[in-house]
């Protein structure tokens, strides 16, 4: 892609993967479900995605050659989606990283975890602790983590704000406990786990301060950038995303922080915008070259690749 800093190899390291049984969820948590899959995205205003998970592939590169990015990972955005998940990265294994969600409390929790790492080939784990109500101390995640630790795999913590928009736009509720959501409930897991890699993402989502006090006590902690950051109203004086970019430079450096979009459904496709409203801040702030590269793709080549 075409940048400030001239051609970056831009790899996207949070985007979500709505499937067609992603969508079939939802649909049957209405109190009155629609029709079908096809009538609940189209009231969305939204294409609905093919049942075929290698369709829903090529449209998702078709989407990135028109961006100029060169892979994203796609995380399957409900528990018991890996297969999903799995179905696309296999299409296209050199455009895509695979991450799948997953309870802890489940039953058959370290089993999945095995099966998708294992079997499925999928490289992050995605904790969602206040959405599943659990803390992420709880010793219940330990055997979990065991498995996260091999190289070219990752443990994405949801932390801070958590809000669902698409729950919101079908009027679903989302009894969510933000008393699960503070950084800070990682620093022992990470220090217990050295050579398992975490990733906090949208900067700690209103935690900022908390998420630099870990990053800078754990070295295997990364942030990532994604989405528009709105929980930026939530500190004073509101910072700016020059503000936000300096401090988690000056405590993560480059090489520990990853873009990414949050981009998730058609025909919006992948979020143009919060890459240029990133990128138009790091070049503000005098990023250089190198940095650049590393931010919007190195490092996450580096921490994926096998």
């Amino acid at each position: 892609m075409q940048t400030p800093w001239g051609e970056i190899a831009l790899e996207d390291a949070h985007a979500h993967l709505f499937s067609h049984r992603f969508f079939e969820a939802l649909r049957l948590q209405q109190p009155d479900p629609a029709a079908d899959v096809e009538t609940l995205v189209g009231g969305l205003g939204w294409d609905a995605p093919p049942a075929d998970n290698q369709a829903l592939a090529r449209r998702w590169v078709e989407e990135l050659d028109a961006h100029g990015v060169s892979r994203t990972v796609l995380m399957a955005s409900i528990p018991g989606d890996e297969q999903s998940a799995a179905d696309v990265v296999r299409a296209f294994p050199e455009r895509f990283y695979g991450y799948f969600m997953l309870n802890p409390l489940a039953p058959d929790a370290v089993e999945r975890t095995r099966r998708a790492f294992e079997e499925l080939g999928l490289q992050g784990l995605c904790l969602f602790p206040a959405m599943q109500g659990f803390s992420v101390q709880d010793e219940r995640v330990q055997p979990l983590l065991e498995l996260a630790a091999a190289p070219g795999r990752v443990v994405f913590v949801h932390c801070g704000v958590l809000s669902v928009g698409v729950r919101k736009k079908l009027g679903l509720p989302s009894p969510f406990d933000m008393s699960h959501s503070n950084p800070i409930d990682l620093h022992r897991v990470a220090l217990r786990n050295p050579g398992v890699n975490f990733v906090v993402p949208h900067f700690g989502a209103g935690y900022f301060r908390e998420a630099l006090m870990l990053g800078d006590l754990c070295p295997n902690v990364y942030l990532d950038t994604s989405s528009s950051n709105g929980w930026r109203k939530y500190l004073t004086p509101e910072p700016s995303m020059d503000t936000v970019f300096r401090q988690a430079l000056a405590v993560y450096g480059p090489e520990r922080l990853l873009f990414g979009s949050d981009s998730s459904f058609f025909p919006r496709g992948w979020n143009q915008a919060v890459f240029d409203a990133q990128a138009a801040s790091l070049a503000e702030i005098g990023a250089t070259p190198e940095t650049a590269q590393a931010i919007f793709g190195g490092s996450l080549a580096r921490l994926l690749g096998r």
